[in-house]
């Protein structure tokens, strides 16, 4: 896969071009670029996604971000996507007028153009599909729906903050992801035989809350595992923490790079009395933890 950050680092000749932030890659987005493939496969063109990092509502918004860079590279390269345009968003682009940005689609050589329903564009959101049709005819590809609600990177958050990760999983047709590199902690969950992976993520990763069964890949491998999303209310925490116990696992993993599949949520941040009712109750959620991702082969 071709990776640019500029619309003039493109390859020249015709394309199809699928635009959108494409934040999660879930289903909705994975069946727009499926017929967007089939498309470009039928006029023997190549498939070019434009999408924008970071996704536009986390720059304006300030909402969290369900895929990072690196995953989003990665999810585009395993669906088969042959050229990745993935322009910064940052103030400037934000300003950037709907006919500057019908300028870069003419300068791509867009032959066909695949969008959601709820496609927008330039400054203020003023531009439209009709605006698309312009530069070149636009397939607008509905919302998918699943269990009667549609497919959206909004729904997504929502399910994320309620700690629905099973729901999540649905709708991403994949577990949910969270990667990071381990850091220096207190070493508290040593002393409660259960020490703990200290995870730093990106800082506007969403991340549910609560205790959760998760599969861990390190450069060890893959483990079982679980992981604990809050702000530690028995030690008065105050910054979020995202911990990780590996089962038998034994090494050290600090300044590595942990991927955290979440699996399935245990429960949610309990106000214990003290170390010793934490003790038992995370030898509790390790027996749940292993049962769910046994549950889940």
């Amino acid at each position: 896969m071709l990776l640019i950050n500029d619309p003039e680092g493109a390859p020249p000749g015709p394309k199809v071009v699928a635009i959108g932030s494409f934040d999660g890659l879930h289903l909705g987005h994975q069946h727009l670029l499926h017929l967007a493939q089939q498309e470009a496969h039928t006029r023997h063109l190549p498939l070019l996604v434009y999408t924008f990092d970071p996704p536009s509502k986390v720059f304006t918004k300030g909402e969290g971000f369900l895929t990072d860079l690196a995953e989003k590279i990665e999810l585009l390269r395993a669906l088969g996507v042959e050229i990745a345009l993935i322009v910064p968003f940052n103030a400037t682009f934000a300003q950037r007028s709907q006919e500057e940005f019908l300028g870069d689609l003419r300068g791509l050589e867009a032959q066909l153009l695949f969008v959601g329903e709820d496609f927008r564009f330039g400054k203020g959101r003023a531009g439209g599909l009709e605006d698309l049709r312009r530069v070149a005819p636009t397939q607008v590809v509905p919302l998918l729906e699943l269990e009667g609600q549609p497919v959206k990177s909004s729904r997504i958050r929502e399910l994320l903050k309620e700690g629905d990760v099973a729901a999540v999983h649905r709708l991403l047709g994949r577990p949910y992801t969270a990667r990071g590199i381990v850091g220096e902690g207190d070493k508290l969950g040593r002393t409660l035989g259960f020490p703990t992976a200290n995870i730093e993520v990106a800082p506007l990763k969403l991340l549910p809350m609560g205790i959760f069964a998760v599969r861990v890949r390190s450069l060890h491998g893959q483990h079982g595992g679980m992981a604990y999303v809050g702000y530690r209310p028995v030690v008065a925490g105050q910054s979020l923490r995202f911990e990780v116990h590996l089962f038998e696992f034994s090494g050290d993993l600090y300044g590595e790079e942990l991927g955290v599949e979440f699996v399935a949520r245990l429960r949610q941040d309990l106000p214990l009395s003290g170390l010793e009712e934490l003790k038992a109750q995370l030898s509790r959620d390790a027996q749940a933890a292993r049962a769910a991702l046994e549950r889940s082969r």
